[in-house]
């Protein structure tokens, strides 16, 4: 532990080791498998690492005295120091090659090679292992990158008006990781410090950021732990807590070439974090979220994040904001075919209409990689004809070559008829989805919420007393004509009168209209191959389905409203 700690705005170190004995050390490693701890620790002894991860040898020694010395001094120890890291090295090389148990290579880590501590970047690889061992362990939500309209510097202005989206701009920040984390340093409160931690994913073409964020003013040892005393009567116990059971863990994926980026859910180290609130309703959320954040906590840094990001990619006369889309899923392969970047972005094409966006797309056959257009001037044969060709194709083929067995049985007029209607099913759920919703594409959305607020339809009763009342009406006005023939020359209606009665009847049928509010919330491992499925099945009339129950407006929240569905507060396509 540093000897003075001042409080200061500089964020934390990566070198800063934190002591093996801290549970959250053992927490975080626990989470992996002991293929991936192995990997991990490899990862660790490797050159362009070792420097911010060296592990604990024994010095080397001068003679056979200083040899005795040690052997007397590592006699007990279970896991006794090398002297090498080539020796290191073999080691865990020669445990991925036999079989064993977890809780051995932890031991090995904390109680053998790394005893003097792990340094916040090994445990920033090791949250980042986690997350590749498990893609599905976070949810992202997607931001657009939008740029600001400069705003006027007139002094004649007494009020400043906020600055406004450009929406016909297409500038997009340029990033460089040093000056980003620079610039969001700064916009940290100076009681809180952070870690930040980039790496470049494996297979995906996007770099994470991981933020972990401690409530300390200090930024060296002294910040990872803190003691707290507490006094019963002549009893006197003091208890040492760490500040790592009140931290949070928030990942930032910045796609290649878009302007689109993703937030992670923030969430707690531990568990066992206090609450604030009383009833069973706090510890019934806590339960179903896993998560025990406060409601306070969770939106001042989601606050932090939407306010400090911008600021961080913005420069002189160039200002950004971060605009939400509405789409949230825990997979990024998702993310990115609907917010990536330019070769994987669909854009608005999303649905049945992705085949126009798809440029691999087999147009047909022997012409891979020309992309459908409208503006083709030969028509495609239709589905149905190119399945029966085929079928008869193979039906001679095997009537070719096996001309001694028995054909099979003619099916029956109902069987036809059924076998028929599941092909139109399928060529409609085609039609409607082409490419997308499939189980095994590894793009799936988990939830989605939508809310119905369209009008009500009338019944057939209310129907038939409206198509009535004309015929009365007309009746009455017949016979009161000549009475409003005469008044008409002595009165008129002044254009007061006139607004009021519009505006009268305005709200007369706005209080006929009834729009109840219903709530549709759809899970699953993959909610539009679920929705393709109905449809092959029957169960839902893809024909008349509407479109965002396809996933072609790229949303997972929205409002649908006289038929068309809108992004909640007014974003999504």
């Amino acid at each position: 532990m540093a000897p003075i700690s001042i409080p200061t705005t500089a964020r934390l170190p990566s070198s800063l080791r934190v002591d093996p004995s801290n549970p959250a050390v053992f927490k975080i490693l626990n989470r992996l498998s002991r293929a991936s701890l192995l990997t991990l620790a490899l990862d660790w002894l490797d050159e362009r690492n070792l420097a911010l991860a060296a592990p604990y040898l024994r010095p080397p020694s001068s003679s056979e005295y200083d040899d005795e010395e040690d052997e007397d001094e590592y006699a007990d120890d279970f896991n006794p120091p090398l002297r090498s890291l080539d020796a290191l090295q073999e080691l865990y090389t020669s445990l991925q090659s036999r079989k064993g148990s977890k809780r051995e290579v932890i031991d090995r880590i904390i109680e053998g090679d790394w005893r003097h501590g792990l340094t916040l970047y090994q445990l920033a690889m090791a949250d980042i292992q986690y997350l590749y061992d498990h893609p599905t362990s976070q949810k992202w939500a997607a931001y657009r990158i939008m740029p600001l309209k400069p705003v006027s510097t007139n002094d004649e202005e007494e009020e400043q008006q906020p600055p406004e989206i450009d929406q016909e701009s297409l500038v997009i920040p340029r990033f460089h990781p040093s000056t980003f984390l620079k610039n969001l340093q700064a916009q940290v409160p100076p009681d809180v410090k952070a870690h930040y931690n980039f790496d470049r994913h494996r297979t995906l073409p996007l770099s994470i950021l991981r933020i972990f964020i401690l409530d300390s003013p200090y930024n060296t040892s002294l910040g990872l732990q803190s003691g707290s005393s507490s006094s019963k009567g002549t009893r006197t116990a003091r208890k040492s807590t760490t500040t790592f059971d009140t931290s949070r863990t928030v990942y930032i994926a910045f796609p290649d070439a878009s302007p689109y980026i993703y937030i992670s859910k923030p969430q707690l180290l531990s568990g066992s974090a206090p609450t604030t609130g009383t009833g069973s309703s706090t510890t019934a959320a806590a339960k179903v979220t896993g998560i025990n954040t406060t409601a306070g906590e969770a939106k001042s840094l989601q606050h932090l994040l939407l306010v400090g990001i911008p600021a961080a990619l913005s420069r002189p006369r160039q200002r950004f904001c971060l605009k939400p889309t509405n789409l949230a899923t825990r997979n990024l392969n998702e993310l990115l075919d609907r917010r990536g970047g330019a070769n994987t972005r669909q854009g608005a094409a999303g649905g049945g209409w992705s085949i126009y966006a798809d440029e691999m797309r087999e147009k047909g056959k022997g012409k891979k990689g020309n992309r459908e257009t409208p503006l083709d001037t030969v028509l495609p044969s239709p589905p149905l004809s190119e399945e029966e060709n085929e079928a008869e194709g193979a039906g001679k083929g095997n009537g070719k070559g096996e001309g001694n067995k028995r054909a099979e049985p003619p099916l029956s007029l109902s069987a036809k008829r059924e076998e028929r209607e599941r092909k139109r099913r399928r060529l409609v759920a085609k039609a409607r989805f082409a490419d997308t919703g499939l189980v095994g594409d590894g793009k799936g959305v988990e939830r989605v919420d939508i809310i119905i607020e369209d009008e009500f339809p009338s019944s057939p009763s209310n129907q038939h007393s409206s198509s009535t009342q004309p015929s009365s009406s007309t009746s009455s006005s017949s016979s009161s004509s000549s009475s409003r023939d005469r008044d008409r020359d002595t009165e008129r209606d002044t254009p007061g009168d006139r607004g009021s009665s519009s505006s009268s009847t305005a709200e007369k049928q706005k209080q006929e209209e009834w729009r109840p509010t219903v709530k549709l919330t759809f899970h699953g491992s993959h909610v539009f191959a679920g929705i393709r499925q109905l449809v092959e099945a029957g169960i839902i009339d893809g024909e008349k389905m509407p479109g965002w129950m396809t996933g072609e407006e790229g949303v997972t929240v929205g409002k649908v409203r006289e038929g068309r569905i809108r992004g909640n507060k007014g974003s999504g396509l």
